[in-house]
């Protein structure tokens, strides 16, 4: 039981699963304060308020707070912004930019120019040597 317990802490993925945990963690402290230092004041500045959650509703005595839900809103908008243009965009141009070319698997026949195996020294489709 213990030897099973182990062998489950120690796959590659949960090791991986943990780090990726990890790293959200720290990533999401650095896109809060993101939004919340730099991109919601600049807002405030455009909008002449510092949130909306000044917007209140009354209905027969209670209070619907649809200002909160808006800001809400807006910093999911923001932050999905933030991940997207500021990771998820650099990450993929980065993947693309470093893709190593394909190695060649195979020639061409000098006789039909069918395509063959490299290590092929007759053509499958004429029986002629390839060099």
């Amino acid at each position: 039981m213990i030897k099973g317990f182990r062998d489950f802490i120690l796959r590659g993925n949960v090791i991986d699963l943990a780090v990726a945990v990890i790293i959200g963690a720290a990533f999401t402290a650095i896109v809060t304060a993101l939004v919340a230092d730099i991109i919601t004041p600049l807002i405030a500045a455009i909008v002449g308020k510092p949130d909306f959650s000044y917007l209140i509703l009354t209905l027969h005595g209670g209070k619907v707070q649809y200002g909160l839900f808006l800001n809400a809103v807006i910093s999911f908008v923001l932050m999905a912004g933030v991940v997207y243009f500021f990771l998820v965009v650099p990450i993929n141009y980065l993947l693309n930019k470093i893709k190593a070319p394909v190695a060649p698997t195979t020639k061409t026949c000098g006789e039909c120019l069918s395509e063959i195996p490299l290590p092929a020294k007759r053509c499958k489709f004429c029986a002629q040597p390839v060099a």
